[in-house]
């Protein structure tokens, strides 16, 4: 008699949820985005299944004290383009960084989830703050080192 292997699927809801809070200071952007990345994903649970919502919330602190490696800092370009002719604006890092720092990690995390619904539902268990204070702490959320 055969033994049958039987593939088993997880609801969204039966996912167990956890909150983790990365704190970004002086912390490389693309580590920091790849980790957060696959906490949002899921991918570091053994129920992971690639087309189902089954990771965690990430909240990062201190968004504003990110770095880059090298001469990026000074590189590192943003690209918008308003779709009018001659639309194009284009930032630095430095200058995001002073006006929106919560942008630019939420660019990294967004960069490196898959380009659909999933993704679109993912990025919002993302929450970025630039100082060190977030409004998540009934969720009691665990601190993460990278």
């Amino acid at each position: 008699m055969k033994q049958e292997k039987i593939t088993k699927f997880i609801k969204t809801e039966d996912a167990d949820r956890k909150w983790h809070v990365i704190d970004a200071n002086d912390l490389v952007l693309g580590r920091l985005a790849a980790k957060a990345a696959t906490i949002i994903r899921g991918k570091h649970k053994p129920i992971f299944t690639p087309n189902m919502d089954t990771g965690d919330f990430v909240i990062v602190v201190n968004a504003e004290k990110v770095k880059l490696t090298g001469k990026r800092e000074q590189m590192k370009t943003y690209f918008t383009h308003s779709m009018y002719p001659g639309g194009v604006k284009v930032k630095t890092f430095a200058e995001l960084r002073d006006k929106k720092p919560e942008y630019i990690i939420t660019h990294a995390v967004k960069g490196m989830l898959p380009k659909n619904r999933l993704g679109r539902q993912l990025i919002k268990k993302l929450k970025v703050y630039a100082g060190s204070n977030h409004p998540h702490s009934a969720q009691k959320p665990e601190a993460l080192s990278l």
